[in-house]
């Protein structure tokens, strides 16, 4: 077994706009065993391949056009691909794409989702880990904003799929010998210290309190940890997004709505977790920043 992991998670807000942004460039120098990505938001004819050269890359770009696509980038061959589609993309390190079956993930409240592109699992071929990439509806800030009743809705139908998806992977994934873990935009602030800007935004969608309730409810000591919470106790952020307008990034008013979620175990063999926030505003590759957890495997035995 290899002993380490270094796993990132980067929700990239258009694959070709973060390639021009360096997207490579950056983790390239990062050397990463594994990244997930979130809104890649790119048909397979217009993917581009050199965004993905060096590794196998597993993807669900979904239907809808521009819009979401989660994917996950792997050093070797994925040993099983699940999508909530039952369908997948999948490239060798050349980038080059064909559509694959993949394993279909049966769940009733995300079934309505399974053509958006917002969630896909792997196991790694090398080491025991099943690693699931996650685009999370944004919602709305229903009834303080009076026409989001249907977005709010739709987040709320997704939460509770997930919590039961999150659950049921969790439990799979240990039957096979294999650690958990989701990573990904939830597009919810847990508490107070994911939100520089809290105490203006408790009526805003990613901080009402029946989403930080959900939040609660998926971690814990025997479900998941959430990593860098675990690694950075009692620190306000660290922030992963920020709106490209005004000052909000050259301020750090941010949020933190990128995480990784894991099984215990492989939660307590992380050994160092960090936003890679960029130097500065023009070097942006997108309006998140990568959130990179080293796990030393060696702790599992």
């Amino acid at each position: 077994m290899t002993s380490s992991l270094v796993l990132g998670s980067h929700n990239v807000n258009g694959i070709r706009a973060a390639m021009r942004r360096g997207f490579r460039d950056f983790w390239d120098a990062e050397e990463a065993d594994a990244i997930a990505l979130q809104e890649v938001r790119c048909r397979l004819a217009d993917l581009p391949t050199s965004a993905f050269a060096g590794y196998h890359t597993a993807m669900d770009t979904g239907t809808l056009p521009g819009r979401n696509g989660v994917a996950v980038l792997t050093r070797e061959v994925p040993s099983a691909i699940r999508t909530l589609s039952g369908t997948a993309l999948l490239a060798g390190t050349d980038g080059e794409f064909s559509e694959v079956e993949a394993i279909h993930l049966q769940n009733r409240d995300l079934a309505h989702f399974s053509h958006e592109g917002r969630y896909i699992e792997v196991d790694l071929s090398d080491r025991p880990v099943r690693v699931a990439s996650l685009y999370l509806p944004k919602g709305a800030a229903w009834p303080y904003e009076e026409d989001g009743k249907d977005k709010y809705d739709r987040k709320m139908k997704f939460l509770k799929g997930l919590a039961r998806l999150l659950t049921s992977s969790r439990r799979e994934a240990a039957t096979e010998g294999r650690e958990f873990v989701v990573v990904g935009d939830f597009n919810v602030a847990h508490t107070t210290l994911d939100l520089k800007n809290w105490r203006t935004n408790k009526r805003s969608e990613g901080f009402l309190p029946e989403e930080r309730e959900w939040f609660s409810s998926v971690v814990g000591s025997r479900r998941l940890i959430d990593v860098v919470r675990h690694l950075h106790p009692g620190v306000e952020g660290p922030y992963s997004w920020w709106s490209w307008r005004g000052q909000a990034f050259t301020n750090d008013a941010g949020w933190r709505i990128d995480y990784h979620l894991a099984s215990p175990r492989l939660a307590r063999s992380a050994t160092s977790a960090r936003v890679a926030r960029e130097v500065d505003y023009d070097s942006r590759i997108s309006d998140h920043s990568p959130v990179v957890v080293d796990y030393d495997l060696s702790r599992l035995v």
